[in-house]
């Protein structure tokens, strides 16, 4: 082929965040030692690189699971979890293994702390999404999660309401929730608790974006921030693809001569991205 000469290049803001780095780093060090080791739920959105520590002893299992192992180490992922996981580990002789990134444990101890004050509590964030539910946990579960805000339309809010985000949202959303709930009279106490790694991204890809004829945005189709991200690629330049793995390739999209710029997810690991660039040269 070598028809297409494409010119390839790797956004090197691309990849996995320290949380998720942290994560990996933990579980690979202790499979190497043990050769399995149980993680509760994804370690990461992302199938290819579930795939890869799977095939080194990664051993996936939900909270159903978790309930009936006893005398195991089980990692916990970057996302975090609710209270009722630790309380379950310590009846069932659990090690845990701590990977919660900090700026999710963060998060947690200040709703914890907004909810023992007795504050009504929202969090905008994805419906059932890891680090939501662990937030949630943080208040017994009283704490309304939205996505849109929409679904508050038809609710009964209090006056005096305080207002979290799940880590990984888009910033503009945020604040329009924000201006909008204020606009409505309510008493808002807003918490931007949107970490700082992703909304750099936000603000870094437009840049990155514009530059190139395609941009291919490579993401689990899992992950909350590669949609997000996603959403940013789109918006700058219109001819952005979303591949999850280099199966979901086709010359058909790209003319020959294309400068072409990979992007991906805080969940997206180079080694993915590096393998789609390879992919794009060969054509």
């Amino acid at each position: 082929m070598g028809a297409y000469n494409l010119k390839v290049t790797i956004d090197k803001d691309s990849g996995f965040c320290f949380g998720v780095i942290y994560a990996i780093d933990m579980a690979e060090d202790i499979l190497a030692e043990d050769g399995y080791l149980y993680c509760l739920g994804d370690i990461v959105h992302n199938d290819e690189e579930v795939g890869r520590l799977k095939a080194k002893g990664l051993r996936i299992i939900d909270h159903s699971a978790l309930k009936d192992l006893h005398n195991e180490k089980v990692l916990i992922r970057a996302h975090g979890e609710a209270p009722e996981t630790y309380r379950t580990a310590l009846e069932n002789n659990i090690t845990l293994i701590d990977a919660s990134c900090p700026v999710v444990l963060k998060l947690q101890n200040r709703i914890k702390t907004s909810f023992d004050n007795k504050e009504k509590i929202l969090i905008f964030g994805k419906h059932g999404h890891a680090e939501v539910v662990g937030l949630q946990g943080q208040t017994n579960n009283e704490a309304l999660v939205f996505q849109d805000l929409a679904e508050l339309d038809n609710v009964e809010l209090p006056q005096k309401i305080t207002l979290y985000s799940q880590t990984t949202k888009s910033m503009d959303k945020f604040y329009h929730i924000k201006d909008v709930l204020t606009q409505r009279g309510y008493e808002l106490n807003a918490n931007d608790t949107i970490c700082r790694q992703v909304s750099n991204r936000d603000k870094d890809l437009p840049t990155f974006a514009k530059n190139f004829d395609k941009i291919v945005f490579v993401s689990g189709v899992k992950s909350s921030n590669g949609k997000v991200l996603y959403e940013v690629c789109r918006k700058h330049n219109p001819d952005t693809y979303f591949v999850s793995s280099i199966a979901e390739l086709n010359p058909s999209m790209f003319s020959a001569g294309d400068t072409v710029g990979i992007a991906g997810a805080t969940s997206t690991p180079m080694w993915l991205m590096e393998l789609v660039k390879g992919e794009l040269e060969s054509y």
